[in-house]
Formats: C-alpha cells, structure tokens, sequence
C-alpha cells in the first residue's frame, strides 16, 4: 500500500487526537533509533580508550613491615597501543596509582616462610587423540599441583607472597606426573580342598586363594577368594542338631546404679554407728593407734593421686540359633548350664597429663655457626595413670635444637691443633733392610724424615702470633682431642741434613827457586824452596779441614829475584872477522820467586849472564846444530844415594873439508848438568782439627742477631787448633825448620748457637671424673692430666721436667639410686552388683569370678618414698593394679599357692616335687580329697646335664701379641714396631647341653677360644748388590763416561721395598754414570835429537850426500816437573806419534849448511784455503865458490783438517743424580763437563780453545733431587672395640690402625690390612617369646564370642635370625624385660569367634604379601612399595548365601620393596592341548597379572577333525600326513587322504653290487625291503598339504642354477690364452734388515 498523492498530513485522522496504530509505531521506532545511535558512539568513546597500568614499584617506607607505600604509574591508552589524554578515558574507572604495602627487611627471614603442601593425586592430562592404545607399556602423562602459602612461622598465619619472595623465589606450584597403567588384582593359586564339612551326609568343602597385588590406578577388581563344592558322605544315623547356643560379646563396662550406691551409702553410715558404739567401748590409746594405722595406709595406696580404679559390670546376651540364621527360644537349645552373662570389670580411664612446662634454657650458651646447635627440653607430668585402657601416656618430654643468640651471647670457644717442633732429621728409617750404614746412624746425611706430635688447645685471636712466637709465650694448655674437629696436620716431613763436602786440592806446583821467607824483610842467609797446591774446593760440614798447601826444603843462598835467560842473540865472531870464534849474548828478563815477570831494577842486586862463547862456521868447517832443551831431571831432590841430573846434545849438520876445524868427538856432543840438587828433606806445617766453641767475654758488643750458615746465633766465641812443624815421613820437628811466616792461624773467632730451653705446655685439666652414680660402687675410677713437650733442649739448656703425666683418684661418686614399685595388699574381691545377678541360677550365694585392686607405690632401694616419676623411668613395667578373684562358692575347693620345686640333688634322673594342701571346710569335702582331680603334689624329672663343646664362626685374623714401645715426641724408629713374626689366631667355642641347647662356655670348663700359632710373614726389601768398581773413563783424551753398576740379588716380598727402576735392556742391572775427563797431555811423546844424517852412497873423498837419520821417540807421563816415567806406547795418541826416521841430506865441505826447520807459523783462522804458514831456517856455512844457499823460508798452505784447525767447545750429557757416600736421598748434584773438539772430531786438550777465547755460556753443575724412599708408617692398633652383638654366635670385635705416613718413592708399600676382627666370646641369647594361640574356645556354648590364650616362654637362641629358639626355664630371662616384637605390653588373651553351624563367616586375615613396587621394565616409577592381605569367605550352608559378608581387603605402604614381572607359561603340547597359566618373576603362579591378549593358546585340535589315516593336527591348526606320506588336498583345500612316497634307494659304500648306481621304483602299496639299514633312504615331499610347491623345491632349483653358472665360467677361464708376463724393471732383492729390539739373545 503506498501513500496517497498531494500534501497529505504524515499521521492524519479523522478526528484530532486519533492517531492510527502504525503511526505510534514509526514513532516508537525513530525514538528507539536516536537512543541506540546515542549509546552506540558512547560505547566505541569508552571501548576505544583504555586505562593502562604499570608495574608496582618497590615498597617505600621508613620502619619494617606493614606501613609502606609503592606507587605504579596509570595513564590512558588507545587501543591501538598510544598514549592520549586522561580525559579521554572514564574517570570513575581509573585505577589506583597508589596503595600500603609490606615492607620487608633482612631481620624477617627469620620470621617468614614458605610453607610447601603436599602433591595433589595425579590428573590425566587432556590428549588431543582420544584414542588409547590396546597395550599400556608405561602410563599416561598427568599433572599434580600444591598449596604454597607465605606463612609467619610462630603462628603459621598466611601472609602475602612478596615478603617469602624477597628472600627466595616461589616454589613451583605444578608438575608433570604419570598414572601409571592399571593394575588388576592379582590371586594367587587356590589352597587344596578342605576337608568335608559334615562327616556324614551332604556338606561343603571350600578351597581359598589370597590376594598377591591389590587393584591399583583403576584396575578391575579381586574375583572371588572362596570356591566350594559339595561333598557326600555317608548317610547320617543321628539327627543333626539343628539349634546351637550362641554367646553374644560383652558390652562395654558399666558402673552401678547411683541407687545401689547411695544403698551403700546408707550402709556405710550403719557401719560407722555400730564404730561409734564400738569406739565408746574401747580405750583411747586403741583408738588413736587404729587411727595412725589407717592413716598411714591411706598416704601408701596415693590412690587418688595417679589413679582411680573403679570396678564395673558388664553383661552379654546369650541366644539359641537356628542354622538358617535365625535366632529361636533358648528352650530349644537343650544344654544344662547355661554360660554365664555376667562379668565385674574395670572402668576405662584414659592417661591425663599436665600442660607442657616451659624450656629449659639452651645448652649451648654461646654463639656460633660450625658447631652443632644446642638442645632444650621441656616436660610434663602425670596427672592420672591409665586404668584399663589401650593407649598409653604419652610422651612426658620433648627436646628440640636451639642456637642462643643476641647482643649478650659470647662467641663458642674453638679448639685448634698445635703442634710441637719437629725432632731432629734422621736418615736411618729410609735405609733399606741391607743397607751396611745402619748400625752407624752418625755419618748418615742427605734426605731423612722427622716428625711432630699434635696436641689439641683452646683456640683464641692470638693463634698466628703465638706460633711465630713460639718461644716467647706459654703455650696453651692441651685438652681432649675430641674437641678439635679440624683436619689432622701432618705429623712427618721429608727434612735434609746436609752432606759435608772433603777439601779438595789442585796438584803440586814445581819447586821454585831458593828464596827468602819474606822478601819484604831478607835475614841472613837462610831460604826455602816452595811448592804449592790450591784448594779446588773448600769444605762445607764435617770436620773442615784441608790438607797442607805449603811445603818447604831450606836451602842456601836465597834470592828473591833472578835473571832468567831465554834465549840467545845470533852468534857474532870476534873481531868483526865473517866466521871463527864469537859470543852470543843472552837474551834475560827478571822474575820473582813464583817465576812471575818484574820490573828489571828488581834484579840489580842479582848476577846478570855473562855472554857465552860460540863458533860462527867458516867455509869447510865442521857444522854443528844448536844445543837441544835440557831434559827433565831424572830425581826430584838430591841425597846421600840420588842425584838429579839433566843433560842436553847436538848434532853434526856437516863434516869438514880439507882445512876446516873438525868435528868435536861424540862425547863432546852431549852435556850434563847437576839439577834439583836441593835435599830431600821436606817440611811443612800441620794443623789439628778447630776445638770447641767457647764463649769469649771479651767481644760482648756482638749483635746477638747474627746469623751463622742461616741459623741463629747468639754470641761470639773462640776457637783454637794446634799447628807444628813436620817432616815428611818422619814427625814433628822445631818449628824454626818451617817458614814462620807462612804458619796458619791457630786461633779464630766463631758464633756460638743460642740455647735452647726445654718449652712444655701447662697441664691439661683433670680428665672427668664419672658424674653419673655408680652401679654398686665397686670400681675406683682415676683421673689423669698430661703436659706435652712442644721444643726439646739444646745447646746447654734447661732441662725437661720428668712427669709428664699425673694421675689420682677420684672422690667417691654417689651410690645409685634404684627405684622398685611397691605393691600393696590387695583388696577385697569385688563382684557384679546384685541387682545384676540375682536373676542367675545360683544367685543366692555371694560368691564366684570377682576382680580385686591393690595400690602401688614407688620406693627407692632403701625404702624411701619417691616421685612415681622415677619409677616409671628406671624401674620397668607397672605391676597390675586390677587381678581376677574367686570368692570360693560352698561347693568349690579350695587350695593354697603351689610351692616351689624342690632342689635337684645333682644326681641324674633325679626327681623334684612341689606341693599344695587344701584349705578351711575343703579338707572335710571327699570330692576334695579326691587326688586324681586335685592331686596335691607334682613331681618332675631333674635335668641330666651334659655339655659338649664345638668350635663356630671363622678364624680370627692373625694377631701378634701386644707389647710396649718406647716413642719419643712420635718418632717410631723402623724396626720398633713388631709387624710381623709368630702371632694367634682365635675361633670362638659354643657350649651346648644336651638337648642341644646354648649355654655359657664356662659350663663346657672352655675360656671361649681355639687358639692357634700362626705366622705374619716379614717384609723383605729389594736386596742388590753393592756397587761395582768405576770403569774406566771411556776416553783416553777428553771427557767421556765411567758407569758403575748394581745387580739384583733378590726380589722383594710379603710387600718389602719395591726395587728401583732397573735398565730397560738388562731387567737386572741398576746403572749410574758420570762424565769423566782425561788431560790430553798426561802421557806425551819425547823425542830425542836427529842422529847424524848417515849417508847412503858415501863417496870415499866426501863424506856428503844423501842418506837418513834417526831419532828415539817415547811415550812419557807429564808432570809438573816434566817428563817423568816411560810408559807403554798405546796410552799416548797414535796419530801424534812424531817420526823415528827420515831422510836427510848432509852437506858437502863446499855447500851451504842450513839450520834445522824453526817450527810453521799459525795459519790465519778461519781456515778458508787462502793463508799460508811458513818456517825459516838459518844459514850456518856460507858456501865455497859463490854458490847458492838453499831458501831460508818454506811456505804451504793452510788446509782445513790438515795443518789448519778450527775449535770448539762440546758438552757432555747430564750425569745421574750424585749423592754424597752418606746419603740415601736428597738434594743431589748433576755434573756435566766441557770438551774442546777438534774440527776433524778430535778430543784436543782444552787450551787451544781457551786461547780462542771462545765464549763458555754453559752451566756445568745442577742440582737434583733423588726421591726418598719413605715406608709406609702406620699408626698402633687401636683398643679392640666393643662387640658387634651381645650375644650369639657372630658377634665380632674389631681394632683399626691408620696411616700416619704413606710410602713414597721406592719406600715400602702399606699393608692392605688396616683392620683385624677377632671372635667375641660365644654368649646364649634369651628372649621372651610367645607360644601358639589356643583353639577359640567359648565356654558353655557351641558358637559365638569366646577367648583363645597363649603363654610366653623364655627362649635361647644364637643371635640369628633364623634360630626359632629353645626353652629354658624362665630364671634365664629374669634380667630380660619382657618386650616381644619391640611391644612391652603383653597380650595372653584375647577374644575370638567361634561361628555356629550353618554361618557364613570371614576367615583370619592372610599374610602380608611381599612389597611390591610399580614399576615399567624393571625400573621403578616412584610410587613407593605396597603389601596386601585378605580374607576370604567361608560358608558352611549354602542356604545362607545371602547373609555372607564381604571379602575384605588391606593394604600398607612398606619399603624395600621390589620390581616383580608376570610371564604366561605353557606345559608341553599333549595332543592337541597344553596347560597355559601366568608365573610372577619369583616362581608364584598366579591368576591375573599377565596381559590377556598376549595369553598362548591352549587348544590347537583342527575343524574339522583329521579323521583320515596316517594324519594328525598341525600346530597350525590344519591337517597333516605323518613321515612318509604326502598329502593329496580337495579343491578346496581339505586334505584328501595322505599316500605313501615313492623311495629312491642310493646305495652306500658298503654294498658290494655299488659299482654302477641304480635306481628304481618300487611298488607304492607294498613296504619297502631294505630293512638291513645298509641303504640310506629319503623321502621327498615336494607338494604341501595346500597341493602348492614347497619352498625347499625353489632353493634347490637357484642352487642348481648357481652351480651351472660357475661350471660355465670356469671353463672359458680355463680355455682362455694367458697373457705375457710384463717383465719387471728392477727385480734387485731388497737388503735384508734386521732390527734389534734388545732381546738378549739376539
């Protein structure tokens, strides 16, 4: 509908006010529109701005805890992320920018913390698959959560979680866990049968089983733990009863109507009347004596005090019920006395005790943190013992840990070692067995060991400065070593004694000439020839002296300077004259009495040398050579029997001419001249060793400071020694025979070392006395005290004091107070009130089972009253306060107690007897006197005593006999110790009675051991031999090597010293080796002069031409003073050998005669080819005729190796390590040496290269070190221990020893046994022990709530485990207090159940299972251990079925449990069937446990059944032919019937008609022939029961087919023309190597 045209009104109507519907409805709706436009920007202003908030900042404030203030900043956002303006944002919705806090401090971490709840159960976590798999293997994952609250630990109030956070962070809140895979219940095997229940007619009989493992993480649940059946008998002659009294349990105690009380109230006041009436008849005196007797009663029983006993009732229903359950009137059950319903009993009433007292202050009055914490304790007391109920009191004390802290609290004293100086070093415990310098421990030096004793002291701040100032304080009083916790220091070092070094001299000088004693001041005419020596290396240690430097001969006519000629000018003929008689003048310079050149005025007093006469040759004059050197003197000094003397020649150059002067005669070519012509007498001074030290008053001004050798001294002394004057080989002379001035001082000065006084610590405080009272107060205990020396004297010091430890008795400590209950008499016999038994047949008489209370006191020893406190501390268990009475009813007999047996006279098969005898109106009852059911006397057999003896347990170690030993300050000296040696070793001995009992050893007449000789074998060192001579130096010229070696002569054993590292080539040989250096020159060759040149072809006018001349040559020893002695040849080198021939010319009377060669000039170095060395010779003769000398010079050039040589220095290898003769170990010296090598690699004596000058930059000696072998030293045996038992058979006692040194280097190794074990001496064990529970037996009735009870009984048994025990009489446990199983209450009775016929009833609980683990292939998850037990259902009608209780279960955690795994196993196959059951890890089968899925089959018989012939069931559940037979199948694949196999006969070698192999078919239907077994016989089953081949066909075929491949290819390898063979370039053999590997018999 559209609107009408023109300028119609929007809402028009037919009156004014009537407007149509649809308009109020557009205007409803524009309305609406507006408003939701409004409220639509609204929201998007409010949603696009956002308050945004910062993180709150740390709490602010000026005091700890409540009060701060933190701030956070807030500002408006949009929602895009910028900041805009906060008007922007809603105001009323801004939050806080501000708020109170917690401010925390240090202090509060002691106040606050975290308190840690415990893990939640496991919650399966949501997996996004829902599927599970069929097979759990270990779980599915979980997440367990906890409570963590911030706590105020004094009154755990919650707090908030920043003030724990401030001090450690929150703990995690949530884990992962696993629910592990459910776990079925698991049954074990079911019980055999019972028997029947009903010896006639029909009954049940029932088997049972118990639970193994209960259901776990929702497993299903236990099957059923009961199977019955029914069993038949025969037929029944007497009915069966079908009604049986059934007695109810007891109610709980009741106490009597308060009407029955006040009732006896009023009777107590009747009582108190006929008193008073009686008190009115008696006197006084008897009055108050019954008074003071009740009193004193009253204060005894202190009953009110701790407990209240009060005597009750209890009563009991007693039914007749049907066998269906089903209760009927009592007059069915037809019994004559009825049970009764009636018992007096005692009210329960609990323990009550006080409130807690306050603690006691902490034990630990000082403060610090390494010591343990102290202990406080409070307590509370009794206020009421429990009566009759089942719980005890509780703990009356309680301890806890403490610290006492605060401003007041001083610091914990702390104990520290100290020791004391170490002893001197000593050097004997490193010597080995053999070692010769043991008895003589003087001369030892080198590396040693000392030791120290520790002492434990109070330590203080001024710890360091007194150790460094030892001997200036007192040192602190030793205490128990207990106190010190701090590691042990060491109690043994290495030290070293240094080795004293000899003096050690160069050789002698020659000797000098006649000289003054002191040229300074000449006298008279007197002199001395000198010779020197130099010490080479003074002497350190030892004694210190040197041997003389200096001796002296006297001579005549001394000068202290002189011309000394060396050499001779050219001869000048006299009178200017070319030839003829001349002079040389000598060539002279000064020197002094040591040879040394001086200034020349020094010599103006000595007689300078004449000019000496010559012969200058003329032409055909004899020529003669220049004097050759004077030779060495042939003695040394000149006596009555020696001459020295020296001589020199020439020879002739040239014969003369005609007219020429002659030649001299021979003896005209040679000189002699006296030398050393000075006696033989030698003197010189000889000094005596330095004497002591003594102290010199004089020099007092010395800085007592000083320090001698690094040690400290204290003042200056003098020293003297005596020197005379000795000739050698004779004595002592005058001392005018020696030269005065050169006499050594006698006196010297010298430090005298400070003394030292013996330091001892102060006493230690007396030990402890025993505080505690002594048992009896037999044994007198002692106390001690002891001081230790911390520095022994020296040096002249005070002495150490005698006693070092002091002993005393101790006071009398206080007897023991022992505390005993005391019981009092007991009370009437108390019975149910009346008004509850009045009903009972028999009521009428006051009598029958009662109970009856007594009171008890606690007492000392000695009578005394005391707290029961005390008695509940020390003197065992409460006697009962409540007993069970009889009042004796009219017809009851009554007797006294039993008497004790009487005594065994020691006579075996003896009898003992024990009586009793009637009591009051009994003796008059014939049933009374009837002895068979009251017998009044019992007689029992005496024990027959016999005792043998039997040997348990192992041999104890072997153990030496213990001894004394002296040690000082520590020092155990090797060989102090016995270690070893001839010792025991013990077996313990039990005794045992007859009835193979254990009894004490004593009763065997044994002291409790075997004992047996047994030897501990003794160390024995490494033994080598001594050390073998040096070898020669293994070079003549030059430094090489001397070795010396050991051998070993026996092996260590029994754990001796180890012997050292031997050679590696030579597994028995020790070397050492040292360089060594030869002198070069010490034998030299000597020649003697050319002989004259002997012409060969002698022309009979001249004597002239050529020919030869010969020399000696000599190998001579060098000295000092020359050539000496002639020696072999081959000790002087080889290739220095001058010639001993050569050829010459002799000159002609007119032919110019030349000098001898000078020697070659040196070549210029280096020797590179280009210099060249000359010589020069002379012209003697001038020649006739002007003919022409020969070249005076002669020149060569200088060739490397040949007459040029370079020079090196070369440096031998490292020496061993040297120790001194007298050192074992220690600080020794390596040595190595320089050579000076030729370029040609030969050894040359080491000046040519010290006149190089070349540079020496080596270090020749160093130090080393040689390990000592320290042994191992072991502390002493410890006390033996206590015994690991009290008693048994396997008690041991144990002693230890420590290592207080460990072995080092090649000492001996530490035994392997720091402990010994020795057997205790055999003790019985006893015990209480309770006896088997009687059946249930309810008295009076046939079923319902009865009583079973059980004695206890002593037992004695070995200790073990698994020793039940035997009985003995209980006197053997009287000391023994009775706890069983760890529980001191006794229980001998308590009720049971005996169910009627016809109930249905549980059984006894089982036993606890063993504890299981849950666990996953072995491992365990974590879940902790469990055990189970149960019990199973009996019912013994059918017909009650329904009124059958439940199977019940129980489980509890337990520890040591452990992983169990649950197999299916399978009988063999019989048939077609087999047994198939599930078996846990441990051998139980059981039902359930096993995956179900995974259970074999127990059945494998086919469908259909294989019914043919000759066929069976497969295991693959389909029908087969047995050997033999093939089977034929349908189509569809059914086994038809199954046909025998054609058999193929290949005949063995054995057959004789073999030659040619046949084969041939035999008739299917008939058995084969060959029955002689000569044929072997196969039969081939090609085809499967399914007609299809079988696989073996198809691996024959490839295996043919292979075969066939392989025939082929070897035939065309075989037919094939081979190759030429290349022929090979160098077909040389190789040399042949060998390598030595330094095996011995290569």
């Amino acid at each position: 509908m559209g609107l009408s045209e023109g300028s119609t009104p929007f809402c028009r109507g037919p009156g004014v006010f009537a407007v149509p519907a649809w308009c109020v409805g557009v205007l409803m709706l524009l309305l609406l529109g507006i408003w939701d436009a409004r409220a639509q920007s609204e929201f998007q202003t409010s949603s696009v701005y956002l308050w945004k908030t910062g993180p709150w900042g740390r709490c602010m404030g000026d005091d700890c805890g409540p009060g701060g203030i933190q701030t956070r900043a807030v500002w408006c956002a949009h929602v895009e992320g910028w900041t805009t303006l906060p008007t922007n944002c809603k105001q009323p919705e801004r939050p806080d920018n501000q708020q109170s806090c917690f401010r925390v401090c240090d202090w509060h971490k002691e106040l606050y913390d975290w308190q840690i709840g415990s893990w939640n159960q496991c919650r399966p976590v949501l997996s996004r698959s829902h599927e599970k798999p069929l097979e759990c293997l270990r779980g599915e994952e979980g997440i367990q959560t906890r409570d963590i609250t911030c706590i105020q630990k004094s009154n755990g109030v919650p707090a908030e979680d920043v003030i724990c956070e401030y001090f450690e962070p929150k703990p995690r809140q949530e884990q992962a866990c696993l629910i592990p895979c459910r776990q079925d219940c698991i049954v074990a095997e079911f019980s055999p049968w019972s028997e029947c229940s009903k010896t006639c007619g029909n009954g049940l009989q029932h088997r049972t089983r118990h639970v193994v493992a209960p259901p776990q993480f929702g497993g299903s649940a236990c099957p059923n733990l009961t199977e019955f059946q029914i069993c038949q008998s025969s037929p029944c002659t007497v009915e069966e009863s079908l009604y049986s009294l059934n007695v109810g349990p007891w109610s709980s105690c009741s106490v009597p109507h308060s009407r029955q009380i006040r009732q006896a109230r009023k009777r107590g006041k009747n009582k108190d009347k006929e008193k008073d009436r009686e008190k009115a008849v008696r006197d006084p005196e008897a009055r108050e004596l019954i008074k003071k007797k009740r009193n004193r009663n009253r204060q005894n029983r202190q009953e009110n005090k701790y407990w209240d006993i009060q005597i009750g009732y209890q009563t009991r229903q007693v039914t007749c019920t049907h066998r269906n359950g089903k209760t009927a009137a009592l007059s069915f059950c037809k019994q004559d006395k009825l049970p009764i319903t009636f018992q007096s009993c005692v009210i329960t009433k609990e323990c009550q005790v006080s409130e807690w007292s306050e603690w006691t202050p902490c034990s630990k009055t000082c403060f610090d943190m390494t010591t343990p914490k102290g202990n406080r304790t409070r307590s509370r007391t009794i206020k009421q013992l429990p009566v009759g109920s089942e719980s005890e009191c509780p703990q009356l004390e309680e301890a806890e840990q403490c610290i006492s802290q605060g401003d007041g609290v001083a610091p914990c004293i702390t104990y520290g070692w100290r020791t004391t100086e170490w002893t001197e070093c000593r050097v004997d415990p490193l010597l080995s067995q053999q070692d010769k310098r043991r008895g003589n421990q003087t001369a030892l030096c080198g590396g040693g060991i000392q030791t120290r004793e520790m002492y434990c002291v109070q330590a203080n701040e001024n710890l360091l400065s007194y150790l460094n100032t030892l001997k200036d304080k007192e040192a602190s009083r030793p205490v128990d070593r207990k106190l010190c916790t701090a590691p042990l220091p060491s109690t043994s070092q290495l030290c070293h004694i240094p080795c004293p070094t000899e003096c050690e001299t160069s050789a002698w000088s020659a000797w000098g000439p006649c000289t003054y004693e002191n040229c300074d001041d000449p006298q008279a005419k007197k002199g001395f020839k000198l010779r020197k020596r130099r010490i080479t290396n003074e002497p350190t240690g030892g004694t210190g002296n040197c041997p003389h430097l200096l001796e002296a001969i006297p001579c005549e006519e001394p000068s202290c300077y002189d011309w000394r000629i060396t050499g001779l000018e050219e001869c000048i003929p006299d009178n200017e004259k070319p030839c003829g008689p001349g002079t040389q003048v000598p060539v002279v310079v000064c020197v002094n009495s040591d040879g040394e050149e001086v200034d020349r005025q020094l010599c103006r007093d000595a007689i300078y040398p004449i000019p000496v006469a010559c012969e200058a040759p003329c032409p055909k004059d004899c020529v003669l050579s220049m004097w050759s050197a004077w030779s060495s003197c042939s003695h040394t000094c000149s006596g009555k029997t020696t001459e020295g003397k020296q001589m020199r020649a020439r020879s002739i150059l040239a014969y003369a001419g005609e007219g020429g002067i002659q030649c001299p005669n021979i003896s005209a070519l040679q000189e002699m001249r006296s030398c050393n012509e000075h006696s033989c007498t030698v003197y010189h001074w000889q000094t005596g060793p330095w004497g002591q030290c003594i102290e010199d008053t004089s020099v007092s001004a010395f800085n007592s400071s000083a320090s001698w050798n690094g040690e400290a001294t204290c003042s200056v002394g003098m020293q003297t020694r005596k020197v005379i004057c000795v000739r050698v080989n004779v004595g002592q002379v005058g001392p005018k025979k020696c030269p005065e001035s050169l006499r050594p001082e006698t006196v010297r000065p010298c430090l005298l070392p400070c003394r030292k006084d013996c330091i001892v610590t102060p006493f230690s405080d007396w030990t402890m006395c025993p505080s505690s009272c002594q048992e009896g107060g037999v044994t007198v205990r002692k106390q001690s005290r002891h001081r230790v020396i911390i520095q022994l004297p020296a040096n002249g010091g005070r002495e150490c004091p005698d006693s070092l430890f002091e002993e005393r008795e101790c006071e009398a400590s206080p007897v023991c107070h022992s505390y005993r209950w005391k019981t009092h008499k007991w009370r009437r016999c108390q019975l149910v009130p009346w008004y509850v038994r009045q009903d009972s047949p028999g009521a009428h008489e006051t009598c029958g089972p009662g109970l009856q209370a007594r009171a008890i006191t606690c007492r000392r020893q000695d009578g005394g009253q005391a707290d029961i406190s005390e008695c509940l501390k020390y003197a065992g268990p409460l006697p009962p306060l409540t007993q069970m009475c009889q009042i004796p009813c009219q017809d009851d007999c009554q007797f006294t107690n039993w008497s004790k047996f009487s005594p065994c006279n020691g006579d075996c098969g003896g009898v003992r007897t024990r009586k009793r005898t009637l009591v009051g109106k009994s003796k008059k009852k014939d049933k009374c006197r009837n002895s068979q059911l009251y017998p009044l006397i019992e007689n029992q057999f005496c024990p027959c005593d016999k005792y043998s003896a039997q040997p348990v347990g192992n041999w104890s170690d072997c153990i030496l006999p213990e001894g004394k030993m002296e040690v000082l300050l520590g020092m155990k000296v090797q060989g102090d110790i016995k270690e070893c040696g001839q010792g025991y070793r013990y077996q313990a001995m039990a005794c045992y009675d007859q009835n193979n009992r254990l009894v004490e050893t004593s009763r065997c007449n044994s002291h409790g051991y075997i004992e047996e000789a047994c030897i501990i074998p003794c160390p024995s060192d490494c033994k080598l031999s001594e050390w073998s001579n040096w070898s020669r130096c293994s070079k003549s010229c030059g430094s090489g090597v001397k070795v010396r070696s050991k051998w070993l002569r026996e092996k260590p054993y029994n754990g001796g010293r180890p012997c050292p590292k031997l050679d590696h080539v030579n597994q028995a040989q020790v070397y050492e080796v040292v360089p060594c250096h030869s002198d070069c020159s010490q034998y030299i060759w000597v020649t003697e002069p050319w002989s004259v040149c002997k012409v060969t072809n002698v022309d009979l006018k001249e004597n002239c031409g050529e020919g030869v001349q010969t020399r000696k040559v000599r190998c001579m020893l060098n000295t000092v003073d020359g050539p000496s002695d002639t020696v072999e040849d081959y000790l002087c080198d080889p290739e220095e050998m001058p010639l001993g021939a050569r050829k010459c010319t002799l000159p002609c009377p007119e032919d110019c005669v030349m000098s001898e060669w000078g020697s070659w000039s040196q070549c210029s170095l280096p020797c590179n080819g280009s210099s060249v060395r000359e010589r020069s010779a002379e012209s003697l003769r001038q020649p006739d005729d002007g003919k022409p000398c020969p070249a005076a010079t002669e020149a060569e050039a200088c060739t490397l190796n040949k007459n040029c040589y370079h020079y090196d220095y070369n440096v031998t290898d490292w020496s061993t390590c040297q120790l001194s003769e007298k050192a074992v170990c220690g600080n020794g010296i390596k040595t190595r040496m320089l050579d000076c090598v030729r370029s040609d690699g030969k050894s040359v004596d080491l000046k040519y290269c010290e006149e190089l000058g070349l540079e020496k930059t080596w270090q020749m000696n160093m130090s080393c070190v040689v390990e000592c072998p320290v042994n191992c030293q072991l502390s002493d045996w410890s006390p033996w221990s206590e015994c690991s038992q009290t008693c048994g058979l396997t008690g041991k006692m144990i002693r230890r020893r420590t290592i207080n040194q460990p072995f080092q280097g090649d000492g001996r190794p530490c035994p392997s046994q720091m402990e010994q074990f020795k057997p205790c001496p055999v003790k019985p064990c006893y015990r209480w022990q309770y006896g088997q529970w009687s059946p249930c037996k309810v008295e009076d009735a046939q079923c319902g709530e009865g009583t079973r009870m059980r004695n206890i009984s002593c037992v004695v048994y070995d200790g073990s485990l698994e020793d039940v025990g035997k009985v003995v009489d209980e006197e053997f446990c009287g000391e023994i207090e009775p706890i069983i199983d760890g529980d001191k209450k006794m229980i001998l009775e308590e009720t049971c159940t005996v169910p009627c016929p016809g109930d249905c009833y549980l059984r006894e609980w089982s036993e606890w299972s063993l504890c299981q683990l849950t666990c996953v292939n072995g491992e365990d998850l974590g879940f902790g251990g469990i055990q189970v037990r149960s019990r199973a259902v009996i019912i013994q009608d059918l017909e009650n079925q329904h009124l059958c209780p439940e199977q019940a279960l129980e489980t509890r955690p337990c520890n040591d449990g452990q992983c169990y795994e649950y197999k299916w196993m399978a009988s063999p196959w019989k048939g077609s069937s087999r047994t198939v059951w599930c078996q846990r890890s441990d051998g139980l089968n059981v039902t359930g446990g096993c995956l179900v899925m995974r259970q074999p089959d127990a059945d494998r018989s086919c469908n259909p059944p294989c019914s043919h012939p000759h066929a069976y069931c497969s295991e693959t559940r389909t029908c087969s032919c047995e050997d033999g037979y093939t089977e034929v199948m349908s189509s569809d694949g059914t086994l038809e019937q199954c046909t025998l196999i054609p058999v193929v006969v290949i005949p063995t070698m054995e057959d004789k008609k073999g030659d040619v192999k046949t084969s041939r078919a035999v008739n299917p239907t008939q058995p084969s022939s060959n029955q002689s077994g000569r044929g072997r016989t196969w039969f081939l089953q090609p085809f499967g029961p399914d007609g299809r081949l079988k696989t073996w066909v198809y691996g024959v075929a490839a295996g043919a087919f292979v075969l066939l491949i392989f025939i082929v290819s070897m035939i065309y390898l075989a037919c094939k023309k081979p190759k030429k063979p290349q022929r090979r370039q160098n077909n040389r053999l190789k040399p042949l190597t060998l390598a030595y590997d330094g095996d011995a018999d290569m």
